[in-house]
């Protein structure tokens, strides 16, 4: 039966009804993200030919018939290619392929000489894998994220096209190519689409970097192009299970560049969907550091545009058991591995071992320092912050310091037995850094063994208390904070020899004139 309006109102006024209309619950958006990494290998000759891999030399300098495709050359895989693509694969807990082969991939640019890249389609070496990555919020607390690795793959790098001039509508007068870059060995690393943020995108990045250091098949570095990530970005309302329309990202040149490109690509696809204003289109899109937005490029390739075939000219690879588990046994102990052991064997914390660990020589330079007899989180301690602070200021690595581990843990035990105060150490330390030799032979010889002995301090106070005796009024009059001028008095008396903390607690009781 149907309510009459009048007395709906009626009963409404009597209950105190409120008639409202909910509003929509906002759409909630997640990013589903991939990464295609590239990392140059540093292997002294290129994938298929002898010429030289150095990097920086004049244009066109490091190029003969195989690399620029000259009719008639063939192209011979370079072993040691073969080593790093295994070794990175199993570090990234990969299935290694038996058989595998290589590919030619059709492209048509003019830093391309052949024409096509000879690179791996449906046979990469590597397959199936996962990285673990660690972030560390601003509280100290660690959070792990496992990121599958869809594939690993060997290629050959392109050459180099070099803008120049000016023009008011091209942008450029003219271009140049340099094909020293023609040839260098490539290995692609395909993550699945399992990132959410920015801030992941850039561990993930970074933790490959720290795998390819570790192994020492590369440099990792990204200002000179040795590693260099495409990002493929969608958006979709939580819980849909459907992806939304793919973007790749190029043209990002650090870590901190890959998370900002991430985050305003994430925001403006949000914004194209909420608002219709632009349409979202599978294209390439280029990360502009000066403005900090993505700017569109072209639109995307699919792998059927490349025309992919067997490459004729070489062979299939075949990787036997008892060569993937020969290689397998060279790996050393990788970053997470490391950084769980430091943690769990060493009692540090998850951000020392995260900073420790990031640097392979820094982390083998602590160990070191360790196994000498220093206690682990103070060992850290110099490693990161003053050992850390000058050979960075000097531009140095620390395997070429002269100021070995075994010194570091000498110095150390000094502090910790009471010969000399921590002050007195980081005064010795720019000398110790800069000439080596033993930490307790240069305290022996320059006199600065702490003064320990409460007799002795005590009469040094005395002597201060007697020439400052206005201050001393001050103080027992309630200025407690001359106690720094007395602590300061003292330790210039004794030239910063005398035990801090013995020196605290004699002047706090003669300061009170307590006997």
């Amino acid at each position: 039966m149907a309510v009459k309006p009048a007395r709906y109102n009626e009963t409404a006024r009597e209950h105190s009804i409120t008639m409202t209309t909910a509003a929509p619950a906002k759409t909630q958006y997640e990013a589903v993200i991939g990464l295609e990494t590239h990392c140059q290998l540093n292997t002294a000759t290129k994938i298929f030919s002898p010429s030289s891999t150095e990097f920086g030399a004049e244009p066109n300098t490091h190029i003969d018939p195989i690399c620029v495709g000259m009719p008639g050359t063939l192209p011979v895989l370079n072993r040691k290619v073969l080593e790093s693509a295994v070794k990175m694969g199993l570090a990234l807990n990969c299935a290694i392929a038996p058989y595998s082969k290589f590919d030619r991939k059709q492209y048509f640019y003019p830093d391309l000489p052949k024409n096509y890249q000879i690179s791996q389609y449906d046979l990469p070496i590597a397959e199936h894998g996962h990285l673990t990555i660690e972030i560390v919020d601003k509280q100290g607390v660690p959070t792990q994220k496992t990121i599958g690795v869809t594939r690993l793959h060997m290629e050959e790098d392109a050459g180099k096209l070099v803008h120049a001039g000016a023009d008011r509508l091209a942008g450029s007068a003219y271009s140049l190519v340099d094909y020293n870059r023609a040839g260098v060995p490539l290995l692609e690393i395909v993550s699945e689409p399992d990132i959410r943020t920015g801030v992941e995108a850039a561990e993930y990045a970074r933790e490959l970097r720290r795998i390819v250091r570790y192994l020492g098949i590369g440099d990792g570095n990204m200002q000179e192009g040795s590693l260099r990530c495409d990002v493929n970005i969608s958006v979709r309302p939580v819980g849909q299970k459907e992806f939304g329309t793919k973007v790749e990202i190029k043209n990002m040149n650090s870590f901190s560049a890959i998370q900002r490109a991430i985050d305003y690509e994430i925001e403006r696809q949000i914004a194209a969907i909420e608002t219709g204003n632009d349409t979202i289109r599978q294209e390439t899109r280029l990360w502009e550091e000066g403005s900090q937005r993505t700017i569109s490029m072209r639109s995307k390739e699919g792998s059927s545009d490349y025309r992919y075939f067997p490459e004729p000219d070489l062979t299939p690879i075949e990787v036997s058991v008892e060569q993937r588990d020969a290689w397998g046994a060279e790996l050393p102990e990788l970053p997470a591995a490391k950084r769980d052991r430091y943690q769990t064997e060493l009692g540090l914390s998850a951000y020392d071992a995260n900073i420790l660990v990031d640097d392979r020589a820094n982390a083998e330079y602590f160990e070191a320092a360790v196994a000498a007899g220093a206690p682990p989180k103070l060992a850290a301690n110099w490693v990161m912050g003053d050992i850390a602070a000058y050979i960075k200021t000097e531009k140095l690595a620390i395997a070429d310091l002269p100021f070995t581990p075994t010194n570091l843990a000498e110095l150390i035990a000094l502090i910790e037995d009471g010969t000399i105060s921590g002050k007195i150490a980081k005064d010795l330390l720019p000398d110790l850094l800069a000439q080596g030799g033993s930490p307790k032979v240069i305290v022996e010889e320059r006199g600065l063994v702490q003064i320990s002995d409460t007799g002795a301090i005590e009469a040094i106070i005395q002597e201060i208390l007697d020439a400052n005796a206005g201050q001393l009024e001050q103080y027992r009059a309630g200025k407690t904070k001359l106690k720094g001028f007395f602590v300061g008095q003292v330790m210039k008396a004794t030239q910063g020899k005398a035990d801090p903390k013995l020196t605290n607690q004699l002047l706090t009781r003669m300061l009170d004139g307590n006997p």
